[in-house]
């Protein structure tokens, strides 16, 4: 079957079965081309839990899917690769969380988005990278248990000096954005290129860039300049590209998400037309975790 007709059948199963479909910004062009909403961690759970429709199809990672159960348990949630993960998120175990809560009782634990919905039942707050600043700064504790990103937890640690962060686990990362240079943007800079760099890269790469931004926030700063070097997943090239056709925008196109790239338009027609990758949590894991989500929605959402 051709992309146009596997297109065409989405839409039309889109229509019939009353279907929202929510992408991520790393997804594929052609999955951004057949969704309702395309954004970030943050945007996509914000869009779940305004849903109106009775099923909601994320195209992303695990933990996206049940972020949009735990924020609409009364809608079905499908994912057309329900298997799809986040190494990053698989990083921490419930275990590390409740050893090092008997190691620091008097901390606050704030687990970022890209993280199981176990280990949110067991965390205070939640965070993004857009709002991760702003939720520990929110909390009282001066000692804040923060997982699973050491790169997340060094940014929120270097504006927040009156904060004890204590990385879960110390070595916790994102492999893609591992893969970035400090070489490359200053020969990009040279160039007349500005940067961005996404809060989960090192801190050498944060510290080379002109902004330090999370891929919802890129898409408003872009507007600023013509020429971009973006350090994130090479899929926000895709869309930042759609986005800005006459802005040129580079990174390392070897900065790819397998899972976020194992979504195609074939499982996406299968999922909808079979109603396949149902994500199911218990009500005791929706509950848990909807306090830590919460709390950070409140603050602002």
């Amino acid at each position: 079957m051709t992309k146009r007709n596997q297109i065409a059948d989405i839409l039309r199963l889109k229509d019939e079965k009353n279907v929202l479909i929510l992408a991520h910004n790393y997804q594929l062009p052609e999955i951004h081309a057949v969704a309702d909403r395309i954004g970030d961690s943050l945007e996509l759970a914000l869009a779940a839990r305004e849903a109106k429709e009775p099923v909601i199809v994320v195209c992303g990672v695990r933990f996206m899917a049940e972020t949009a159960q735990i924020l609409n348990p009364g809608k079905t949630v499908l994912m057309p690769v329900p298997d799809a993960g986040c190494p990053l998120a698989e990083f921490l175990k419930p275990d590390m969380i409740k050893n090092a809560r008997e190691i620091y009782p008097d901390a606050a634990v704030v687990v970022y988005i890209n993280s199981t919905a176990d280990c949110k039942v067991l965390a205070d707050a939640v965070c993004t990278s857009g709002n991760a600043v702003k939720v520990v700064k929110s909390l009282p504790n001066t000692r804040v248990i923060f997982g699973p990103d050491s790169n997340l937890a060094s940014y929120v640690a270097s504006l927040l000096p009156d904060k004890e962060i204590i990385p879960l686990p110390g070595d916790g990362h994102c492999y893609v954005h591992q893969r970035f240079r400090r070489i490359d943007l200053l020969d990009a800079k040279c160039d007349g290129v500005s940067v961005i760099a996404h809060p989960e890269c090192p801190e050498e790469i944060r510290s080379s860039a002109d902004f330090v931004a999370s891929t919802g926030r890129m898409v408003e700063i872009v507007k600023k300049e013509n020429k971009w070097y973006i350090c994130t997943e090479s899929g926000m090239l895709d869309r930042l590209s759609s986005l800005y056709p006459d802005k040129l925008f580079i990174g390392d196109e070897g900065a790819v998400c397998t899972e976020m790239k194992r979504t195609t338009l074939s499982n996406l027609v299968t999922c909808m037309r079979d109603f396949s990758g149902e994500i199911v949590l218990s009500q005791d894991t929706i509950s848990g975790a909807r306090k830590a989500i919460d709390y950070m929605l409140n603050l602002n959402y």
